[in-house]
C-alpha cells in the first residue's frame, strides 16, 4: 500500500493498493464501478461509525446526560437508519417523509426529534398519532394547530420551542438560520420567543420540556456557539417565572467538516468544550440545574463517510483557458458546487499513485454551464475511462439529489471489511416515469 493523496478529507479506512487504486473499506474503486456502475456514492461504515462514537465520546465526557440525534436532511436511508440506531444516536427530522422512512426502519420513534418552519397538518398529526419523542415548534400557528391535533388524539404532546438568539455563525447566507432576519424560530429580542413559552405552557395538550436553537452550517467558529448558549440560557432563566422548567436544550449542530485539504474544521472535542461550557457556567451563574443536551449532527456524521465515483468522457481542452473534464455525473447528484459554491477536492480512483501534474475543471453532464463539480482541479492525467472520486460527498449531495434532465439518481453502497452492500440501487427510466399518469 501507499500513501494516500488528500487523506484529509477521504474516509478512514481509505488506502491506495499495489495497482495503485484507491481502496475504501477494503474495497478496490476500480472494482465497485465495474460492479455497480457510475456515477456511484460509496459509503464507509468505519468512517460513520468514528464519527458518531467521536461526538459522543467528546459530548459525554463533560456532560454525561447528552442524545445525539442524527439530523436525516443530511441524507437518510432504511439502511443507514438502522446502522445508526444500532450506535445508539437519536434521530432529528423535518418531514413527515422522513419520519415515515424511520418508522418503516423499525427505530424507535420515541428518539425522534420533529423540525421544520412549516410543518403542515397532516404532518403533525402523523408524529402526534406514532407518539414521536419531541416537535420543536417554530411558530404561533403551529403551536396552537398541534396543541388542537394533539387535544383530539388525547395525549399531551412533548414539545420545544425553536428560539432564535440573533447570532450570526458567519456562514454562507442561504445556511444561516439562527439570526433575527430568518424564517426560523421565535426571536428572543423581540418579545416572541417569550410570548410563544407562555402560550406552549398554557396549552392544555403540550408539554413544553426545553429550549432549541440552531445557527446554520458549516460553522467553523466556536464563538457563535458559546455567545448562542450562554444567550438562550439567559432567556430560559428569565422565563422560570413564568413556569419554564429546562428539562432538555438543544444548541443543534452545524459542525463543520473538510471538503478540501485548507480547511481545518474544529475537533468534537472543541465544538463540545465551547458548547457544554457556555452551558454549564450559564446554569450555575443562574442557579438553574443542568438539563439534558442534545446535538445534532448530520453533515459531520456522514459527509466524511461518503465518496462519489464518476467515469470520465469527453475532455474538451480550451488553449490558453482552460480542460474541461467532463463525467456521468454532476448536478443531478450534487447540487451543491452550482448553489452554494461548495468547493471539493478529487482523485484519479485508478491511478491514485500518480502525481497530480493536471490543472482541469471537472464538469458535469447536465444542460447547464454551471454544472461543474470542480474548479481547477489538481488530478493525475487522465482519459476517457478514468475515474475520479471525489470524497466528502456523503451529506446533502445524495439528499438533494435529483432527475434533472431525465438522468436517474445513482447507485449507493456502504463498505466495510472489503465487502460492499448495495443501499441503494439505482434509478430506472421506469421508476422516473412511475408517477406519471396517462
Amino acid at each position: 500500500m501507499t500513501t494516500v493523496p488528500k487523506a484529509k478529507v477521504f474516509p478512514v479506512s481509505t488506502q491506495v493498493n499495489d495497482r495503485g487504486h484507491l481502496v475504501i473499506g477494503g474495497c478496490d474503486l476500480v472494482d465497485l464501478a465495474a460492479e455497480f456502475g457510475t456515477p456511484l456514492y460509496v459509503f464507509d461504515e468505519a468512517t460513520l461509525r468514528a464519527q458518531a462514537e467521536g461526538f459522543g465520546e467528546a459530548f459525554r465526557s463533560l456532560h454525561a446526560d447528552t442524545t445525539l440525534l442524527y439530523a436525516c436532511k443530511a441524507f437518510i436511508n432504511v439502511a443507514l437508519a438502522r446502522l445508526l440506531a444500532g450506535y445508539g444516536l437519536g434521530f432529528d427530522v423535518v418531514s413527515g417523509g422522513e419520519l415515515a422512512l424511520l418508522r418503516a426502519a423499525g427505530v424507535p420513534l420515541d428518539r425522534v426529534y420533529f423540525h421544520g418552519n412549516n410543518k403542515t397538518p397532516e404532518e403533525l398529526a402523523q408524529a402526534v398519532e406514532w407518539r414521536i419523542g419531541h416537535v420543536a415548534v417554530d411558530s404561533f400557528h403551529e403551536l396552537a394547530l398541534l396543541d388542537e391535533i394533539a387535544g383530539r388524539a388525547g395525549i399531551v404532546q412533548p414539545v420545544m420551542i425553536r428560539v432564535s438568539p440573533s447570532t450570526d455563525p458567519h456562514t454562507h447566507r442561504l445556511t444561516t438560520t439562527g439570526v433575527l432576519d430568518s424564517k426560523f424560530g421565535f426571536p428572543i429580542e423581540t418579545g416572541q420567543a417569550k410570548e410563544a413559552v407562555r402560550q406552549a405552557l398554557a396549552a392544555k395538550n403540550l408539554d413544553l420540556e426545553g429550549l432549541h436553537f440552531h445557527l446554520g452550517s458549516p460553522i467553523f467558529e466556536l464563538e457563535p456557539y458559546a455567545e448562542a448558549v450562554e444567550l438562550v440560557m439567559g432567556f430560559a432563566s428569565e422565563m422560570r417565572e413564568q413556569g419554564l422548567e429546562l428539562r432538555q436544550f438543544s444548541p443543534g449542530g452545524g459542525y463543520a467538516i473538510a471538503y478540501t485539504e485548507a480547511d481545518e474544521p474544529p475537533p468534537p472535542s472543541a465544538y463540545a468544550e465551547a458548547i457544554v461550557g457556555a452551558m454549564k457556567r450559564s446554569c450555575a451563574s443562574h442557579g438553574m440545574p443542568e438539563p439534558t443536551l442534545l446535538i445534532e449532527p448530520g453533515r459531520a456524521i456522514a459527509g466524511p463517510a461518503g465518496v462519489a465515483l464518476y467515469t470520465v468522457g469527453a475532455i474538451k481542452d480550451v488553449p490558453g483557458v482552460r480542460t474541461y473534464v467532463s463525467v456521468d455525473g454532476g448536478m443531478g447528484d450534487n447540487i451543491r458546487p452550482a448553489l452554494y459554491g461548495a468547493v471539493y477536492e478529487a482523485v484519479v480512483a485508478n491511478a491514485a499513485s500518480e502525481p497530480a501534474t493536471e490543472t482541469v475543471t471537472i464538469a458535469g453532464k447536465y444542460c447547464e454551464s454551471g454544472d461543474v463539480l470542480v474548479h481547477d482541479a489538481r488530478i493525475a492525467p487522465v482519459e476517457a475511462g478514468s475515474l475520479i472520486a471525489i470524497p466528502a460527498s456523503g451529506a446533502y449531495a445524495p439528499a438533494m439529489a435529483s432527475t434533472y434532465n431525465l438522468n436517474g439518481r445513482p447507485a449507493i453502497v456502504l463498505v466495510e471489511g472489503g465487502r460492499a452492500t448495495l443501499i441503494r440501487r439505482r434509478e430506472s427510466y421506469a421508476d422516473m416515469m412511475a408517477q406519471d399518469v396517462v
